[in-house]
């Protein structure tokens, strides 16, 4: 009975975090260029009261084992890099990502961290950087005087300058994309870090070396099914209600072990 109420304590933390996960999906469902995670549960260790094989008459032989089990727990967030839909905006400097790949944005100590939010501005020095003020590497610089921002599909940015026939060229966006991007490790403010599950980043030109094209006036939205989440979501209620009534039963197990009388 203890080890029952123990495991059903276990499913219930198990399902809380499957819960949190959900949470975290449907509050991002609008968020530019998220990608959903998903909970990987393990069941945990087992006590093996009676190996198979092993019977208690000389010569015989159990078929099966006998094993009682410990619970379940959450080992792991998946992210899924499923491409998300192309918004329009019409905004020159909104750039989407359609197929692999990221950006790459320089923090302030210098450090590369990588995004496909392509939500971008031009500072005070005229330098191309996301709305938190990060600058997209390699450097991008818009002239003062350009009347209109041109980015192609494979990444080449000019700009046409008031009275200019001619486009002025200012650079090539770079895209890198990792073996394993599924071992990113996501900071917040739609970044991720290298780490050594992910591999080392692979540079490249859009459309070159299986990464994706770049899409000017667009944005690609949260891969989040918010009908596929409430599912999600109901499921590990269920869930975590039948672990919640097993605590109970147990309880009760236990209360009338000790009231018993000779």
């Amino acid at each position: 009975m203890l080890r029952a109420l123990r495991t059903a304590a276990l499913g219930m933390t198990a399902q809380q975090m499957g819960v949190d996960n959900t949470a975290n999906n449907l509050a991002n469902a609008n968020t530019t260029s998220f990608k959903r995670q998903t909970v990987v549960f393990q069941d945990l260790l087992y006590q093996t009261v009676q190996a198979p094989g092993q019977g208690e008459a000389e010569g015989e032989a159990r078929p099966a084992s006998l094993q009682v089990g410990h619970g379940a727990a959450a080992i792991a967030t998946v992210r899924n890099f499923e491409q998300g839909g192309l918004i329009s905006t019409g905004n020159p400097l909104d750039l989407a990502i359609n197929g692999d790949g990221f950006f790459q944005v320089r923090r302030p100590d210098g450090s590369v961290v990588y995004t496909r939010d392509g939500t971008f501005t031009v500072s005070a020095e005229g330098l191309i950087t996301t709305q938190t003020g990060l600058t997209l590497e390699p450097d991008l610089s818009i002239p003062t005087e350009a009347a209109e921002i041109i980015v192609s599909e494979d990444g080449y940015v000019s700009a046409r300058i008031h009275g200019e026939v001619d486009l002025m060229p200012l650079g090539q966006l770079e895209l890198v994309r990792f073996a394993n991007p599924a071992g990113l490790r996501a900071i917040g403010g739609n970044l991720f870090e290298q780490t050594s599950a992910s591999g080392e980043p692979v540079l490249g030109a859009p459309g070159q070396d299986n990464l994706g094209l770049v899409r000017q006036g667009f944005l690609e939205a949260a891969n989040v099914d918010v009908v596929q989440e409430m599912v999600n979501l109901i499921t590990a209620q269920r869930a975590y209600e039948i672990n919640s009534k097993m605590v109970s039963t147990s309880e009760d197990m236990l209360q009338i072990a000790n009231t018993m009388k000779r």
